[in-house]
């Protein structure tokens, strides 16, 4: 059985983060992923000071590279499947023992069920205004979305643009003071159900309604939710927020001792830069624990 100090369970900019730390500290650390990372299908990573711009894919590769003179760090291609906790620390997948577990498993979107929508996705239709709204502003832009969280993506974007169209795909489920406020501010609201997205080239141009109505427009917003990548922190026993975040504290720790739990999984803010800080954060806490224990 293969022993590290610590078992990092995914490869974007949560778990590289943390690894780089880590590897400078001259601590073995396991990064395991599957290579999907919840970005993949979008053309630009935005918000990231000094790297505002780069595609995804550009940006893993080159953490990875700048991890290769830390020989203490090692990549495995492997699917987590099951933890185990002992009284030394963690077995991972029956074979793999570590002191430490670092969760950096990222969550997965909901992602609407609509014809053609694939088609569009991360060149045109988006799920984070902060990440994507800049390049599209001032233009005509619809969100799809229901109740409270279609009103409240609606009304962020009006940072970015005037000229805005809900699409609810069915009953709004939208209260009246809600309905009212849209309104007030010339924003439409349509519960026609839609049949499909229409452009070319990633581009997208109409949206088609069932009663064979057209609305143009030139990107899309959509808030239907995420869920937690893998039951991996569930299986743990670690604590949920009310919204279905892993509950950390001080440093990504989390209620079970030795889990930290880092980057989309455990805070609603979803930035790469934010996953990054809190890889950074896990990993200093991770080492600081790790001494203790050490020096003990």
């Amino acid at each position: 059985m293969k022993s590290y100090d610590v078992v990092i369970v995914g490869a974007g900019p949560a778990g590289l983060s943390a690894a780089l730390i880590l590897g400078r500290c001259r601590r073995r650390v396991l990064i395991c992923d599957t290579g999907k990372p919840r970005n993949r299908a979008s053309h630009a990573l935005h918000g990231f000071l000094t790297r505002d711009g780069i595609p995804p894919l550009e940006f893993l590769k080159i953490a990875r590279e700048q991890l290769q003179p830390y020989q203490t760090v090692e990549f495995c291609d492997i699917e987590v499947k099951e933890v185990r906790r002992t009284n030394e620390g963690f077995i991972i997948n029956s074979d793999i023992s570590c002191r430490k577990l670092l969760l950096a498993t990222g969550v997965v979107d909901r992602l609407p069920q609509i014809d053609g929508f694939k088609e569009f996705y991360g060149r045109s239709v988006f799920h984070c205004p902060y990440c994507d709204g800049w390049e599209v502003r001032d233009r005509r832009i619809a969100i799809y979305g229901k109740g409270k969280n279609g009103y409240g993506l609606t009304l962020e974007l009006t940072l970015w643009s005037s000229d805005l169209t809900l699409l609810t795909d069915g009953p709004t489920e939208l209260l009246p003071d809600e309905t009212d406020r849209l309104k007030r501010r010339g924003i439409k609201i349509y519960d026609i159900p839609i049949r499909r997205l229409i452009g070319s080239q990633g581009m997208l141009e109409e949206i088609e309604f069932t009663n064979a109505e057209i609305l143009a427009c030139d990107a899309m917003f959509f808030s239907t939710g995420n869920d937690q990548h893998c039951k991996l922190a569930e299986n743990l026993g670690c604590k949920f927020t009310d919204d279905g975040a892993v509950d950390t504290g001080d440093y990504e720790m989390t209620n079970v001792p030795g889990v930290y739990v880092a980057g989309d999984a455990s805070k609603l803010v979803q930035l790469v830069i934010v996953a990054a800080a809190e890889g950074a954060k896990a990993a200093f806490a991770i080492n600081q624990e790790l001494l203790k224990e050490d020096l003990s």
